[in-house]
């Protein structure tokens, strides 16, 4: 086995010592496999200066790439739309899906670096749940991580993160980001 592998993030750390066993003991979990967890972070960029000049593209990209720590994927427009002056796939945004060790290195560096450095920031909001367990956030300026040079940037890009999980309700879902340390608004701890 070599180190890389031997290697464990610290929010899995975390999950699988603090608060797996918490949440198994407060919501009565008679499985382990019951157990709400992490299934992917999906992060979505739209480029839409892609549409005038194509170095915008190669500019989020690149920056995507090192916010997510991976390569990212171009979207392409699916249908041409004139008033936007869009053309039927031109290369208008990019994503990425985050798995395993990087997801959990991911959400350590949005709660505990990005999301204190917003701007007056006093939380996220804890209803941005979809129903089934996933929470979506956006955030207006990309410039917030550590590893985007603010000098080199021109123009700073809004972004979205959907956090999947794998909790049957909202109620499950908040609890598990709650242990994470995901800095809700108007939330009470629990783990």
């Amino acid at each position: 086995m070599t180190a890389q592998e031997k290697y464990i993030p610290r929010l899995e750390d975390k999950y699988k010592k603090v608060i797996a066993p918490a949440m198994k003991k407060s919501r009565g979990y008679k499985n382990v496999h019951e157990i709400p967890q992490l299934t992917k972070i999906v992060l979505n960029m739209g480029i839409g200066e892609a549409a005038v000049d194509k170095k915008h593209i190669d500019i989020g990209l690149k920056d995507m790439a090192a916010i997510a720590g991976q390569k990212p994927v171009a979207t392409v427009v699916r249908k041409s739309n004139a008033s936007f002056k869009i053309r039927e796939d031109m290369l208008i945004g990019a994503k990425v899906t985050l798995r395993g060790k990087q997801m959990y290195e991911f959400l350590d560096r949005l709660v505990n670096i990005a999301l204190p450095r917003v701007r007056d920031f006093r939380g996220i909001n804890g209803k941005s749940f979809d129903g089934r367990g996933n929470y979506a956030m956006g955030i207006k300026e990309h410039t917030i991580f550590p590893e985007i040079n603010f000098d080199k940037v021109e123009k700073a890009r809004g972004m979205d993160i959907i956090i999947c999980t794998t909790a049957k309700t909202d109620d499950e879902a908040r609890e598990l980001l709650l242990g994470f340390d995901m800095p809700f608004t108007n939330a009470t701890r629990k783990v």
